[in-house]
């Protein structure tokens, strides 16, 4: 291998994140597949995306939607083949599009190989790939500490082929590896070398920040407040050997390949944050953070009250803190979240479109590398459940399980999963009104929302006042010679910080400055041009409303949202 010297082309870039279950059914058996991904190229290419985050399509049995991995090397079976794969990723290439694909290397399925041979004695030589304990009490058959699954209930399970229990994050058919062991780092190595040889441009890390852990005694509850699904925190999350685990990955391969790593960074601190991207630590290029998208949750489920003065400052943190020091990634929306219309908008009303573009403005011209979700182009929505027999999420199961016998609780369990639930960014995509959403000829695995009939790309692409065509001019802004540069560049500076309803921010390079300003509510709103600002002219540079006033003090409309270049 050579080594290149990194072009940091994910600067530059705007990722659209495709879930290949719901994206577009291709071969007829109602699940979306990579058949269907290649009939849309043209498609992502229009709307002017640089690069796609492809969610994971390796083989599985599919207890957590691909995110359980019994073979990292081959395609599942229900998205097609590998050759199926590499004729997508020529097409992608051919059209200029990058594609970074899902890491999941935190855990494997127990169908994998490595765990079958793992579990069949203590001294298989595949047996220190997991993490295996002897339980507590006479028996040991008390899990080996309290610390909890991120889908509720122990971390652990009991084997009894060995007597001994298994440490497992997620689903029980999720163990996790031990990367204390070299063995395990070096097939990590090896399977992303695999995949960098046949054309991957990069790689979206999942949940990254577990794969170092400590000692394994109880957790704390911190303060006194137990949240069932985070119970240990503190001993695997950016554990001791995280950094230089990282810093391996890269030295090792990533260095020798002109690719980029975001890494899914849960609880996350700033601190943190500038460990993992800067530049001469060598681990990670960028990372997500979760501040934002957990303003308006508690205990990661239960929602509470959106305000945006909390959203305001987690970004104003966030821009200011990694400024000339790490890049970030931006994001409302992605398979583990719902969407974002009428969590960060309120009750929009007759306002979809308005309050959708207004949220592409109010994350785009920040710094970072953006990301679009399938359907967040045409502003999708969430669905309204009525019953849990309509939800597919394993976490929404098993939350279920846990508290369907306990009356008060379970009537608060619809409401919060229309508001919480990942099921709703996992419906399948709307490319047209027909039958299933044009999504496939024959039942899906999921049915699509109803409001496909009206919200869909065919009518998108038709409408010019759309939110599709609005993303494709908001993108288009990132190669626009005219603010490229200060988009890309420039400081940040956030105006009215305590405004609970407008977001007003400024970023500035070299003597220009585009001034951008975003209305959440659903209602007019009063605003007055900050004092600081001083200009000879004022440029429209994009609005969401097509009868923009000149700059100055004024009345904003719902959700109205403009971006002015000032010289």
């Amino acid at each position: 291998m050579e080594n290149f010297v990194k072009t940091r082309w994910y600067k530059d870039s705007v990722v659209y994140q495709i879930y290949p279950r719901s994206f577009k059914d291709g071969n007829g058996d109602g699940i979306g597949d990579i058949r269907g991904i290649i009939e849309k190229l043209d498609y992502l290419k229009e709307l002017g995306i640089t690069a796609v985050w492809l969610s994971p399509c390796y083989k599985s049995p599919n207890a957590d939607n691909g995110y359980d991995i019994s073979d990292y090397r081959d395609i599942m079976d229900e998205f097609g083949t590998l050759d199926d794969w590499k004729e997508m990723t020529a097409g992608l290439h051919e059209r200029g599009i990058k594609l970074i694909m899902d890491l999941v290397v935190n855990h494997t399925s127990d169908e994998h190989y490595w765990f079958q041979e793992s579990r069949k004695s203590k001294d298989n030589p595949y047996r220190d790939y997991y993490i295996w304990r002897k339980g507590r009490g006479k028996n040991g058959k008390k899990p080996p500490n309290n610390w909890t699954s991120r889908f509720g209930g122990p971390a652990w399970k009991y084997d009894e082929t060995t007597k001994e229990w298994y440490m497992h994050l997620w689903a029980e058919k999720q163990p996790d590896l031990n990367w204390d062991n070299p063995k395990v780092r070096k097939e990590v190595q090896d399977l992303v070398k695999y995949w960098l040889d046949l054309g991957v441009d990069g790689f979206r890390c999942d949940v990254i920040t577990y794969i170092s852990k400590t000692v394994l005694p109880d957790g704390t509850i911190p303060d006194g407040k137990f949240n069932p699904i985070a119970v240990g925190d503190e001993y695997f999350c950016h554990g001791p050997h995280i950094h230089e685990y990282l810093h391996e990955l890269n030295e090792k391969v990533l260095s020798h390949y002109d690719s980029m790593t975001v890494g899914e960074a849960a609880n996350v601190t700033l601190e943190e944050g500038l460990k993992y991207t800067a530049e001469d630590r060598e681990e990670l290029d960028t990372i997500f953070f979760f501040d934002h998208v957990e303003s308006d949750m508690m205990m990661q489920v239960i929602p509470k009250k959106f305000d945006l003065r909390k959203l305001k400052a987690v970004f104003t943190k966030w821009q200011k803190g990694m400024f000339g020091k790490g890049w970030i990634a931006l994001y409302y929306e992605n398979h583990d979240q719902p969407r974002s219309l009428g969590r960060f908008t309120g009750k929009y009303g007759d306002h979809r479109k308005e309050a959708a573009k207004m949220l592409a403005v109010s994350l785009h011209m920040q710094q970072g590398t953006p990301y679009v979700y399938q359907g967040q182009e045409l502003g999708m929505t969430n669905f309204k459940f009525k019953s849990v027999n309509e939800m597919r999420d394993q976490l929404a199961t098993n939350i279920w399980n846990m508290i369907k016998y306990i009356p008060l609780v379970r009537r608060l369990f619809i409401p919060i999963m229309n508001r919480r639930s990942r099921d709703h960014g996992r419906m399948p995509m709307h490319w047209s009104a027909d039958k299933y959403a044009g999504f496939s000829e024959v039942t899906p695995w999921y049915e699509p929302n109803p409001n496909y009939v009206d919200i869909n790309v065919e009518e998108s692409e038709k409408d010019p006042d759309s939110v599709l065509n609005f993303y494709k001019k908001l993108i288009a802004l990132r190669k626009d010679p005219e603010v490229a540069h200060i988009i890309k560049n420039g400081v940040y500076t956030e105006y009215y910080p305590k405004n609970k309803d407008l977001y007003v921010y400024e970023r500035s390079y070299k003597g220009e400055t585009i001034l951008i300003v975003c209305n959440f509510k659903h209602k007019n709103v009063e605003f007055k041009l900050p004092k600081e600002i001083a200009f000879n002219d004022a440029k429209l540079v994009i609005s969401n409303y097509n009868d923009s006033l000149p700059l100055s003090s004024m009345t904003l409309r719902p959700y109205e949202a403009f971006v002015y270049k000032i010289s």
